[in-house]
């Protein structure tokens, strides 16, 4: 089970004034999923205008209906071999988006089995989090506990001009679980649970 107040400590910081997000890349694809055009940025050089709209995007999937939209799951240790989507991720977000290949590989795998009736673009956000210590009282201490770097993907419909829709599929990895990373959980985000894409879920190994 995901911890809702873990979500809206990573989600409060998703502002222009507080963010850390380091890069933003992603891919257009038409419905047949075909790739039109990929970018990859300094999340700092983007406008502020940018920068809002592109946030907006990341928030929504720690920001959904907590173990409703946004469910939590194990990555199988048979998931996590060598040549694995598990270790794709892990390889991109150790360079900090600053692979093209490696963002590239994810792109078309997404574009192999994503399940789409209209265009549409995956973002892929990467972050590092310094996460404070806390008091027993919750109150903060100030010094650094751990730096928890992470992903978030977001799927959403885009329109003629690449303008981004509300995300329909995404994910958070490595899962942010009582305040620390843990590289072996996923959490998985479904704008619809009830039409879940199980072609994302299995390839990703769950």
């Amino acid at each position: 089970m995901i911890n809702r107040e873990d979500m809206l400590e990573l989600t409060r910081r998703m502002t222009v004034a507080r963010t850390s997000m380091t890069r933003i890349a992603g891919s257009y694809m038409d419905a047949d999923g075909e790739i039109d055009g990929t970018f990859n940025t300094n999340f700092l050089n983007l406008s502020t205008g940018e920068k809002e709209k592109n946030l907006a995007i990341a928030k929504t999937i720690p920001f959904s209906r907590t173990n409703e939209n946004l469910r939590r799951y194990r990555i199988p240790e048979a998931a996590m071999k060598a040549g694995s989507v598990w270790q794709l991720l892990m390889g991109i977000k150790t360079c900090g988006l600053k692979n093209d290949a490696l963002l590239d590989t994810f792109y078309e795998l997404v574009a192999e089995k994503y399940h789409s009736y209209h265009d549409y673009a995956v973002y892929v956000f990467h972050d590092r989090y310094d996460v404070p210590v806390k008091a027993a009282d919750h109150e903060r201490l100030g010094e650094s506990e751990e730096v928890y770097e992470y992903l978030i993907c977001a799927v959403c419909p885009v329109t003629g001009d690449y303008e981004p829709g509300k995300p329909e599929w995404g994910f958070l990895f490595p899962a942010f679980q009582d305040r620390s990373g843990d590289q072996n959980y996923i959490d998985i985000y479904e704008s619809r649970p009830e039409r879940p894409h199980k072609e994302m879920v299995e390839l990703l190994g769950i």
